[in-house]
């Protein structure tokens, strides 16, 4: 399974959302040489190595091998697989206090326990993958079509009873808890492909 690298603080997203450096991220999918991408990039070698060895520092890019060339070792990196989550706290104005309405109704309440749970879950997934396990999540999907705004309130109540009396069900004391998150938001207008492309 495919690792992530998750950024949490602000110097790190620095370091990969530099210009040069995305642009390094971006070709390193494929494994290369500094020679291979400074002369793709029409860049000195020197300033290319100097961008590697942050990225490398920073956990972003590994060693795949190394080859002897003319007397020379050459470094072949690669960026490395999976994700890369950043923090949604770190490009917040306050840097890292996400504020949360109470109001259940509220967008900026939703984006905020958005944010909370990419936060929780790419920590997790992180330590999981450094410790070679598997971390258990599951994700529920559906799209409805109210008739009327008011409907999604009723709407709300009944799923709200409905949740209740299934974790009623299920919750066992003693047991491993799991935070279950449900939010709604209005579905995106469907894109022409011409958009898409554009």
């Amino acid at each position: 399974m495919a690792a992530i690298t998750y950024l949490e603080e602000p110097g790190e997203v620095r370091v990969a959302l530099a210009p040069p450096r995305r642009e390094l991220l971006t070709r390193l999918r494929e494994p290369a040489s500094a020679t291979q991408l400074a002369a793709s990039l029409g860049l000195p070698r020197q300033r290319v190595n100097y961008h590697l060895r942050v990225l490398e520092a920073a956990g972003l890019v590994e060693l795949v091998e190394e080859r002897r060339r003319r007397g020379c070792v050459e470094r072949i990196l690669r960026a490395k697989p999976g994700a890369v989550v950043v923090d949604p706290a770190v490009m917040s104005a306050d840097h890292g206090r996400v504020a949360l309405a109470q109001d259940q109704y509220a967008a900026e309440h939703l984006v905020g326990v958005a944010a909370g749970t990419v936060r929780d879950v790419a920590r997790m997934q992180a330590r999981a993958e450094e410790a070679g396990q598997r971390l258990l999540t599951f994700t529920i999907e559906a799209e409805v079509r109210f008739a009327a705004p008011g409907d999604m309130h009723s709407f709300t109540d009944e799923l709200t009873e409905a949740v209740r009396q299934v974790v009623a069900r299920f919750d066992t004391e003693g047991g491993r808890p799991h935070r279950l998150v449900a939010g709604g938001y209005p579905a995106p207008a469907s894109q022409t492909p011409e958009e898409t492309a554009s």
